[in-house]
């Protein structure tokens, strides 16, 4: 199989390359940084594709350049932490750009390059999108609406048998969320809110997405699925 990762060099984005790899696919990396891009695509044995995935005509090149794909997983994001009264217009643009556009401008071109062949693609929410949490505003909906589109596109496109999932992480320790997760405070207060009593690791993320791009998920599609030690769920006696 052959799949094209966007965000490859994030977190959640090389743990998820790595293990589509080890199980024997084809595997293309996207991202925007070239150095850590041509690190890990030489590690993959393809040809980085460097792009800006909030830019449609990057979006559109990588797959141009990746050829035919079984398919796509989006794990490009950001994280912004603030209450909306201190939230300016360019810091909610940007949440927006980088987390709803991206996966809009993935999505439209994936499902493109699989309307006659079918395929999966998966986007990353977040629990901060199905759950209410302080100081979430931007995220939250930007990864709420994330979750939209993903219900819409997987009605749209279920009769050419493209399936559209996403994942919902909860707290999950990469370097985006290094200034929370190394700050012994910050990361156990976090913990003692996921049921399981731990961060997510990038790992844990990255199987399920690789679960819903592999074909013995081929009849799910237009579902989220917390990956979130419980914190979206379940309520642990304190």
């Amino acid at each position: 199989m052959n799949y094209l990762i966007f965000g490859a060099t994030g977190g959640i984005g090389t743990a998820l390359c790595k293990q589509l790899q080890a199980a024997g696919h084809r595997v293309f990396a996207s991202g925007r940084d070239p150095q850590k891009l041509a690190i890990l695509a030489s590690e993959l044995g393809t040809p980085p594709l460097l792009a800006d995935a909030t830019v449609p005509a990057e979006v559109a090149d990588a797959f141009a350049q990746a050829g035919p794909v079984d398919g796509i997983a989006n794990c490009v994001g950001s994280l912004l932490l603030k209450p909306a009264h201190i939230t300016t217009d360019e810091e909610w643009a940007g949440v927006l750009r980088t987390n709803l556009d991206s996966a809009f401008y993935i999505l439209r071109a994936g499902a493109k390059a699989m309307m006659s062949t079918g395929g999966s693609i998966v986007l990353v929410s977040s629990a901060a999108g199905r759950l209410g949490l302080q100081n979430h505003e931007a995220i939250a909906a930007a990864k709420a609406g994330i979750i939209g589109l993903m219900l819409s596109a997987a009605a749209t496109y279920a009769p050419r048998n493209i399936r559209v999932n996403c994942v919902a992480p909860g707290l999950t320790a990469t370097p985006l969320t290094a200034r929370i997760t190394t700050n012994e405070t910050a990361a156990k207060a976090s913990m003692a809110m996921h049921p399981l009593g731990r961060l997510g690791t990038a790992e844990d993320v990255a199987a399920m997405i690789a679960f819903l791009l592999e074909p013995q998920a081929a009849w799910i599609t237009g579902q989220t699925f917390g990956v979130d030690g419980g914190l979206g769920t379940v309520r642990s006696k304190s």
